[in-house]
């Protein structure tokens, strides 16, 4: 396990965010998904787009956090999320992840929306958006589509996720 340093994305890192995604996915949607992201004001929010770097500085993974709406009430949504082959099951997945989302939680935000695997997001402290009364504008398997309070002293909507253009959905 490494002790992985995590950052935000600067304009310098773009190149190897998409090396980065393009390396982790099979085709290349993923990178394009985070290009467009990154084009979009309504979505972009700068610092929530995390890189965890090896020692020598170089990034090997992503995370990146992008404003959605939950029946008109904002949110984030997590992903993509990637890492370098080389780095995976390292823990630089994690550490960008838990960036992000200290950062978001440092920016006032609350709600955050992942769509993933229910073996992984659960130890960042996701449960299944259901219990919140969130669901997908798509079917999705209920163990799969994730949501985490920031602050559990706040209220959550409840309704169907908006996602950014950049998602196609």
């Amino acid at each position: 396990m490494h002790a992985w340093t995590t950052r935000p994305e600067t304009a310098e890192d773009i190149p190897a965010i998409r090396a980065i995604n393009l390396a982790a996915f099979p085709g290349v949607e993923e990178a394009g998904i985070v290009d467009a992201l990154r084009a979009d004001p309504q979505a972009w929010i700068d610092g929530l787009s995390m890189i965890a770097t090896a020692p020598d500085g170089t990034p090997v993974g992503h995370a990146l956090l992008t404003r959605c709406h939950v029946d008109g009430a904002p949110a984030l949504t997590l992903g993509p999320c990637a890492v370098l082959p080389s780095a995976q099951r390292t823990g630089a997945g994690s550490a960008a992840i838990r960036a992000s989302l200290d950062a978001a939680r440092a920016m006032g935000e609350n709600l955050v929306l992942v769509l993933g695997h229910a073996s992984y997001y659960p130890r960042f402290g996701f449960t299944p958006a259901s219990r919140f009364g969130i669901r997908a504008p798509f079917e999705v398997p209920d163990e799969a589509m994730m949501a985490m309070a920031l602050d559990n002293t706040r209220p959550i909507a409840a309704g169907t996720i908006r996602y950014p253009a950049a998602f196609g959905v």
